[in-house]
Parts: structure tokens; sequence; C-alpha cells
């Protein structure tokens, strides 16, 4: 067993709490898959705790066919993040707070969350450059197998990396009493987001226009009395289908005629 001075000695004191897995792929499931440090299933310490999770996070991942000295690459720039995030979920843990290390893993995201305030700040975090690691054994231990950035710069190759993947931005928030940082990072497709995005902003740019249209008729037929739908469109500018799909919707108004000699008219309590 791996032991590396106070950082250790700090979670087996508080095991119960402290490291947290939880995998979510069923919604009829509270937990197809959690890891606990209280557990008793397995050593409980921060070095076992990042590899088993490392594991379980990086199953989804693709690993695209690639080659090089006769042997097969399984490694890629998003197993490289995942490692870089988990490890720094667990470096910049605060472990004498009153939350624990919490990793959330679902179909599309994956959440880690640490107790204690960003030292360097949220922007700097983002921007990188600047490391102030709270636990710096933990660093050391890291990167003496390869895993972690010593230049603050981790976190911005986590941003680059989803980027390049065309997914939705990471997203970093940073909570206080008690102090906690949560990093989330989506497995998803960042145009499918900006379509969705635009089609709700078209939405609303098309309703906004169509209760105008509505104002309009309603003052059209306070001032003409009944109308026939081809002069409503007429005003309006619009094709008489357009304007009928509208008047369909009105509340205000009430048809009267047969459908050849249909006209609208106000309700009489809107007159």
């Amino acid at each position: 067993m791996l032991m590396f001075g106070d950082e250790y000695n700090i979670v087996r004191h508080f095991p119960d709490y402290f490291l947290d897995y939880r995998e979510v792929l069923d919604p009829s499931i509270r937990w197809t898959d959690r890891l606990q440090s209280s557990s008793g299933e397995w050593s409980g310490n921060i070095c076992d705790f990042y590899f088993r999770v490392y594991n379980k996070i990086i199953k989804d991942v693709k690993v695209p066919f690639s080659m090089k000295g006769g042997d097969r690459i399984d490694d890629t720039p998003v197993h490289k993040a995942l490692r870089e995030a988990l490890a720094n979920c667990l470096i910049n843990a605060d472990y004498y707070g009153t939350r624990g290390v919490v990793i959330k893993k679902d179909q599309d995201r994956i959440i880690f969350e640490n107790p204690g305030y960003i030292r360097t700040g949220k922007e700097q975090m983002r921007k990188g450059g600047e490391s102030d690691p709270r636990n710096k054994t933990l660093m050391k231990m890291f990167n003496l197998v390869n895993i972690g950035e010593r230049s603050g710069s981790g976190v911005p190759n986590i941003f680059n990396t989803w980027e390049d993947q065309g997914w939705k931005e990471p997203v970093i928030e940073e909570r206080f009493d008690p102090d906690r940082t949560i990093l989330t990072l989506e497995f998803v497709d960042k145009t499918n987001k900006e379509k969705t995005a635009k089609k709700t902003s078209e939405g609303s740019t098309i309703r906004n226009k169509t209760i105008e249209n509505m104002v309009k008729i309603e003052n059209y037929l306070k001032e003409n009395g009944e109308s026939k739908t081809n002069a409503i469109a007429e005003y309006l500018n619009l094709s008489s289908a357009r304007t009928r799909k509208i008047l369909s919707e009105m509340k205000t108004i009430e048809a009267i005629g047969t459908n050849t000699n249909r006209k609208y008219r106000l309700k009489d309590n809107q007159k």
C-alpha cells in the first residue's frame, strides 16, 4: 500500500464520506456503480481511489485505431484530460473541510467536486500558467507517474481538448460556506447545443412577431368592424394561410358566417 504522509492520514481518518464515486447510467436506478472510502471493500486511500475511478470514467471513451512502432496506441487527449481533471480534483481538495470528494458520472457528463475554494481564483485556473496546489505531496506523487501538470496548464489543456472534440465548453463552479469547487465535463456536441439555442431564439422571435400581429388585428377590427381574411391579410402584408393561422389562435375574436363568406370580429367584451 502506497502512503504519502499527512494527506494519506487525513483521508484514512475520515473514511465515511471523503472519497465517493457515483455512476448513474440507468435513470431508473439510483446508482449503477458506487465506490466509497468507507465500504471496507478496498484500501480507501487516495492513490487506490484515483486508479479505480479513472478506469471507470474512461470505459466509454472511444479510442481511434492508431499504431506507433508496431504497437497500438490506446491513449488519447481525452484520456489525458480526464486524468488531469481527476488528479486536479484530488490534489486541490481540502481534506480538513466539511465535505468530501465526489465524482459523478452519467450518460453524457462527468462532474468532479472537491471541498475547498480555488486558491488561484477561477479566472486564473481557467487561464493557467500559475499553480498553487493545496496538497503538494499529492501533486509530487502524481507527477512521478506522469499524471498532472506542474506549470498550471492542466485545466487549460482540458478546455482545449474539449474544444478540439467539438464538445460543450467545460464549466468551473465555485461555491462558498462550505467552500467547494466543481468541474463539469460534458460529452455533448457543441453544435447541437448551438442549434438548439438558435432554434429556441428563432421560435421566440416568431412568437413575438405573432403577438405583434394579433395586436394589429385587434386594432384593425376596432377601426373597421367585421372583416374578411383577405382584407386582414392585406393589412398585415401576410399570406391568407398565415393570417388564418393567427386568427385561429386568437381568443379575443370570433368568426361569423360560412366558409365562403366568413368574417371576423372582436368579441363583445373586447370592443
